[in-house]
């Protein structure tokens, strides 16, 4: 039966079917909560569609080849140019990613929740308009709308593709101007050049990833140089011109670079909140756009919500999820005191090799507990599997303690299996591990892990 028109009630209703959106739609439904979820697109948002998901099975190739090619190095006999079917790779990432999306809606089902495939407009602080004129009328409203790449804001800036539009490649392009230094154009750099492309990364910052320890950033500079990987710092793009089926970069100097065949913005992204009704509703939103909320997630008005990119804060899959979550034991639960701790979250860069990091970098510490309290160890060395190889990429692991009892209080990792060693470190990080604890644990040889317990 349609409902096109009509007027439904609800305990609560999503405006996102992304990560934060489906978390927080599942939990209130697990707490008896009628729940009405509003998604115009695939379900699962950016992570799925065009994030976390998909880069990670771009990443996987990527990391593929470079193993072949360490291979080669070690005496198998490789094929001097093995091929990569990138299309039928494709079909296979999608094929896993419809299968996520299949997985969803079936979950969807099975808790009841009612899924509407409509953009929501806030007709007033209860009430959501969907496109087909159909009013639900919540108790609670949660935001959840994500974030969308920025634009460049210059001449010529719609020639270049976004973030998102990398997804869509069928091909490798031969040459690709990245524009950013942060974690998306660092991470689609590395993909790029390890599948075949020559990449020129055009950073505005003097480094990659500010919110990286400063001494992990300069050695994943070097190692992305090493693997053939144009750096340029300092960079004031100005124009972006075609050159016949090609493209050129102009800065503000008057200087133009050479030609691509693609230019890939990753300069940052900005929240979903215009045309969602939301200051007419009177919630507050930041200079940025974003959903002003307290440590509960709460918006300026006290049944709403927001999670997730849409409101700026630590924009990471795992964050909107558990905060998601959080905000809805609150609200249905009847936890008044439930809330996301913010401090310690760890995170992973996927770059070659990955970066991952928890707590704070040597100047944060210093800045918070004074330049006497802080004490920094590192390690700087080869994997064994490209000191075999006489390859040049280095792993730098580094702590950061503070205090008279060495209380840790940062990890940052550069190299191999970073990914995978951070989560176990994390939560002894989090239940407040000393560097006498890590000393006092044996060390697994040989591996990269070991180095953290033995460093001193």
């Amino acid at each position: 039966m349609s409902t096109a028109g009509a007027d439904l009630d609800f305990d609560l209703v999503v405006l996102g079917g992304g990560s934060g959106g489906l978390a927080g739609a599942f939990r209130a439904a697990q707490h008896g909560a009628r729940v009405a979820l509003l998604e115009p697109g695939e379900l699962g948002g950016t992570c799925v569609n065009v994030g976390c998901v998909p880069k990670k099975a771009m990443w996987i190739a990527s990391e593929l080849a470079d193993r072949i090619a360490l291979a080669s190095r070690l005496g198998f006999d490789v094929p001097p140019s093995p091929g990569f079917d990138w299309a039928g790779f494709i079909a296979d990432r999608q094929r896993y990613i419809h299968g996520i999306h299949g997985s969803y809606r079936k979950r969807l089902d099975e808790a009841g929740i009612v899924l509407m495939p409509s953009r929501g407009r806030l007709d007033d602080a209860h009430t959501v308009a969907c496109e087909d004129g159909t009013r639900l009328r919540a108790g609670h409203i949660l935001l959840a709308t994500g974030a969308r790449p920025r634009a460049l804001g210059i001449p010529g800036g719609e020639l270049a593709w976004s973030s998102d539009d990398f997804f869509d490649l069928c091909d490798p392009p031969g040459r690709v101007a990245m524009i950013g230094g942060g974690y998306i154009a660092v991470e689609l750099a590395g993909v790029l050049q390890a599948l075949g492309s020559r990449v020129d990364l055009f950073a505005r910052s003097e480094r990659l990833l500010s919110h990286a320890d400063d001494e992990l950033a300069v050695q994943l500079a070097e190692n992305y140089r090493q693997q053939g990987v144009h750096l340029a710092f300092g960079y004031r793009l100005a124009a972006i011109e075609r050159d016949g089926e090609r493209l050129r970069l102009h800065d503000q100097a008057g200087a133009h670079s050479d030609a691509y065949d693609v230019v890939i913005s990753a300069v940052g992204r900005q929240a979903n909140t215009a045309g969602l009704g939301l200051e007419d509703a009177g919630i507050e939103l930041d200079g940025d756009c974003n959903v002003v909320v307290d440590a509960q997630q709460r918006a300026s008005l006290d049944h709403v919500s927001a999670v997730g990119d849409v409101t700026g804060k630590a924009t990471l899959t795992p964050v909107a999820i558990a905060a998601a979550r959080k905000a809805m034991d609150r609200v249905f639960g009847g936890q008044a005191d439930a809330r996301l701790d913010y401090e310690g979250i760890p995170t992973v860069v996927f770059a070659h090799p990955p970066l991952g990091a928890v707590g704070l970098t040597e100047a944060q510490a210093r800045a918070r507990h004074g330049d006497g309290a802080v004490h920094a160890y590192r390690v700087d060395f080869r994997p064994m599997a490209h000191a075999l190889a006489d390859r040049p990429v280095r792993s730098l692991f580094k702590l950061v303690c503070v205090g008279e009892a060495r209380r840790v209080v940062g990890i940052h990792l550069l190299g191999e299996g970073a990914d995978e060693i951070l989560q176990g470190f994390a939560v002894a990080m989090k239940k407040g591990i000393t560097l006498d604890d890590l000393h006092d644990t044996v060390a697994i040889h040989p591996t990269s892990a070991e180095e953290l317990v033995l460093m001193r």
